[in-house]
C-alpha cells in the first residue's frame, strides 16, 4: 500500500513539474476565419499559404482578400506559422524583409490577439484572420482547421 501511494505521489510530482513545459497553445483549436458574408465556404492549406505569404490576394472566385496577422510572439501566432504555413517565426521575418526590400509586396495586416483579429474579419467584408476557435461567434465563419 505504502509502495502505491509514493508512486502516485511520484507521478503527480513529475506531472506538476512537466506541465508547465507544454505551451497551453498546444492544446488550442486553431481555425482560419472570414467574414459571415465572404462568399467562401472553406480554403485549403495551400489557398491560405498563398495569401499570408503574399502571393495572390484574390481566392479562386475572384474576390479580393485581405490577410490579418497576430503579433509576433503570440500562441496562436506560433501555432498558425508552424502548423499551417510550416516556417518559424525567423522564417517569416526573413522572408518578409525580403520581400519588403525588393519592393514586392507588405506582410499582413497585424493585430495584438485573438479577439481583435475577429472583430476585424467580423467588420471588415474581405478580411481574413486566424484565431482559437473559442473566439468564433456568428459575426465570423470557419473556413479552414489547423491540424
Amino acid at each position: 500500500m505504502v509502495y502505491k501511494i509514493t508512486k502516485t505521489k511520484t507521478l503527480i510530482t513529475i506531472l506538476l513539474l512537466v506541465a508547465p513545459l507544454v505551451p497551453f497553445a498546444s492544446f488550442a483549436d486553431l481555425v482560419v476565419i472570414t467574414n459571415k458574408d465572404m462568399p467562401i465556404s472553406s480554403l485549403s492549406q495551400n489557398e491560405i499559404y498563398r495569401i499570408y505569404m503574399g502571393k495572390t490576394k484574390f481566392l479562386s472566385n475572384g474576390v479580393k482578400v485581405i490577410p490579418v496577422d497576430q503579433q509576433s510572439g503570440s500562441a496562436s501566432r506560433n501555432k498558425f506559422y508552424t502548423d499551417v504555413i510550416k516556417k518559424s517565426d525567423t522564417e517569416i521575418k526573413s522572408y518578409w524583409s525580403r520581400v519588403i526590400f525588393t519592393g514586392q509586396g507588405y506582410p499582413p495586416i497585424q493585430e495584438i490577439d485573438d479577439a481583435a483579429v475577429k472583430d476585424l474579419v467580423a467588420k471588415n467584408p474581405n478580411c481574413m484572420g486566424y484565431v482559437d476557435r473559442s473566439f468564433v461567434d456568428g459575426s465570423v465563419k470557419v473556413v479552414y482547421t489547423a491540424p
